[in-house]
């Protein structure tokens, strides 16, 4: 049976349905939207913050900020993360670079804070930046009180009324102003890489394909492989959800996924097919379920499905 809290939250705030909540695709060179629905309902979009807190960074990068190769010291303020995390302590540190793929890939909430405090000082000031960008590209009815997508302090179990609020319509005019950086592709395009322990922090390695075998990450004197990160967005990394060109070539190159109890599942996806590029936003997808309220699909397999679907659709319109 379903729990009675999901079931709760699906009757009270409607932030979560099958298949979604909202959802929209569009040309990404023109924002000529092909296909919406329900694009401007409200929706929590969990993760999908981190896609606003990379494109400041990328910003900040561009305007010479800092450096993609500048370290970022972690400040007391990660304590305040959960997981999904690197673990980073206070005084360790990390490359803007290997701290935005981790943002990215394994969806790190500790390595938003870092970049957060490392942009802006505080957490509370690089929110406010978040909410302003969002202003600044007509996101109208997004609210974002944190650079993760959890509540802030989300240890102490804030009320949902701390939630990031968003739309599809909204999420994918951020997606129109973050795929314009080509740095953005060099890190969502990251199927897998693996996070080592250093003297120092943390660094990241990626994991590069060399024919059919895959290059091994290379320790130095002291260092320590602590794990791999997998991309969570499985319609570029699952073979049974994979789009494929006419020419061979994989169409899915990014971007984000976000998933929250209160929310359900969320994603956002661009794609590329003969020149053309594709996004498109699910947003809010829950599970689907029977009439005594049993789980018959998960909430992430409702998202994906329908996500590789519009995808699919998109790029055949764009490409005859």
């Amino acid at each position: 049976m379903l729990s009675s809290i999901l079931a709760a939250v699906i009757a009270a705030t409607g932030f979560i349905k099958a298949p979604y909540v909202g959802a929209i695709s569009a040309d990404a060179s023109s924002g000529r939207v092909l296909f919406s629905d329900n694009a401007d309902a409200s929706a929590y979009p969990a993760s999908l913050a981190k896609i606003m807190t990379a494109l400041l960074v990328l910003e900040d990068v561009r305007s010479g900020k800092y450096r993609m190769d500048d370290f970022a010291t972690a400040t007391k303020d990660v304590f305040s993360s959960e997981p999904t995390w690197i673990g980073i302590k206070p005084g360790e540190k990390m490359t803007v670079r290997d701290l935005l793929l981790s943002l990215m890939v394994e969806s790190a909430n500790d390595a938003a804070i870092v970049l957060a405090v490392h942009s802006s000082g505080s957490i509370d000031r690089f929110v406010g930046r978040m909410n302003e960008r969002a202003a600044s590209l007509g996101m109208l009815n997004t609210k974002y009180y944190s650079p993760s997508g959890l509540p802030p302090n989300a240890r102490r179990r804030y009320p949902w009324k701390s939630f990031n609020v968003s739309t599809a319509a909204d999420q994918l005019k951020l997606a129109l102003a973050f795929v314009k950086h080509e740095e953005a592709f060099q890190i969502t395009s990251v199927k897998t890489c693996n996070l080592v322990k250093t003297s120092f922090g943390y660094r990241v390695s990626i994991e590069r394909e060399v024919g059919k075998s895959v290059s091994e990450t290379v320790l130095a004197e002291g260092e320590k492989l602590v794990t791999k990160f997998v991309n969570h967005n499985n319609v570029m990394v699952k073979d049974r959800l994979k789009i494929v060109n006419p020419d061979g070539s994989e169409a899915v190159d990014g971007l984000k996924t976000g998933y929250i109890v209160a929310g359900g599942s969320s994603v956002v996806l661009t794609g590329k097919r003969s020149g053309s590029r594709a996004i498109v936003v699910v947003l809010g997808s829950g599970p689907l379920l029977d009439k005594r309220g049993k789980v018959l699909k998960k909430g992430s397999a409702v998202r994906d499905e329908n996500a590789a679907r519009l995808m699919t659709d998109a790029l055949g319109s764009l490409v005859w």
